[in-house]
């Protein structure tokens, strides 16, 4: 079983896009951070547990992209469901144990993301091992059948965030980088795939930093509450201000990650993104009237 094992994991990180941790100067400081990797993901952290325990309310203000982040061939819409995903995430994992409130509302902890590195998905690529997971079924139906993602084109993604308190103290802070790997990720056709779904991966693991005030890696998570899970199925979040950042997309975004959709075919975003339909126009009853005679 042990050889299993390490034979596993040795698949899955030949399998991985390799990303590493890089520092932008996003954070307030840089100090005392230490190593804390996960299975896939590669990070430091640091936290000031006393003070983030003892803290109750939270805002979380708006992610941003470095200039050198922003410089990947994104169209405006998929930076800000990237951006957007990660405010989510965040607020639905703090929502745990944080009162959260809106983000001109001042709060014991202010929370900011920053993302400083992004690598596109090869829409291709993906659309080929999309195909490619579909064809066993076909050959041999009902017998599950795992096909490997082909390990070309994979996405990635690096965030910086950290959590100050009132006078502006860092009080704690995260670097992370994952990238996408060929058994656990799910190709999407679209070039913001990948980074899409990390973009979730970190926030959630952001906030169980801020709720746990311990490193989220190494350590079996506890399970999420009734609340949580109802939000992460596209039901109201636990916290009012997180509809700011709109609904999960649940069964249906589940279903669109499974066959392999773009993010904005099932993620409408914030609510300000949302498409409404156009008011009919006014007709006035006098000019029609003049008209008629």
């Amino acid at each position: 079983m042990k050889w299993i094992v390490v034979a596993a994991l040795g698949w899955m990180a030949g399998g991985c896009t390799a990303v590493q941790l890089e520092r932008s100067g996003s954070l307030a400081s840089y100090d005392n951070l230490t190593p804390s990797d996960g299975l896939l993901t590669k990070s430091q952290v640091r936290v000031s547990k006393a003070d983030v325990l003892a803290a109750k309310t939270l805002r979380i203000e708006p992610t941003a992209f470095t200039a050198a982040a922003a410089r990947v061939p994104f169209s405006g819409e998929q930076r800000s469901l990237i951006k957007n995903a990660i405010s989510r995430a965040m607020c639905l994992a703090l929502s745990e144990r944080f009162q959260v409130v809106a983000p001109t509302e001042t709060a014991d902890l202010s929370v900011r993301a920053v993302i400083i590195h992004v690598a596109p998905t090869d829409a291709t690529a993906a659309g080929v091992s999309k195909v490619a997971s579909v064809v066993p079924s076909i050959v041999a139906p009902g017998v599950p059948i795992p096909v490997p993602r082909l390990p070309i084109g994979l996405g990635s993604l690096a965030v910086e965030a950290e959590a100050r308190d009132r006078s502006g103290s860092q009080k704690a802070a995260m670097i992370w980088a994952r990238g996408a790997n060929s058994f656990t990720s799910s190709p999407r056709v679209s070039s913001d795939g990948d980074a899409y779904d990390l973009a979730s991966a970190f926030g959630d693991d952001f906030g169980k930093l801020l709720v746990t005030a311990e490193s989220p890696f190494g350590k079996i998570s506890s399970p999420p509450s009734i609340a949580r899970l109802q939000a992460s199925l596209g039901g109201a979040p636990k916290e009012a201000a997180c509809e700011a950042f709109g609904r999960a997309p649940g069964l249906v975004g589940m279903i669109g990650e499974r066959i392999g959709l773009p993010p904005d075919w099932t993620d409408r975003g914030t609510p300000a993104n949302e498409i409404h339909p156009e008011p009919a126009p006014r007709v006035d009853t006098r000019a029609v009237s003049a008209l008629e005679r």
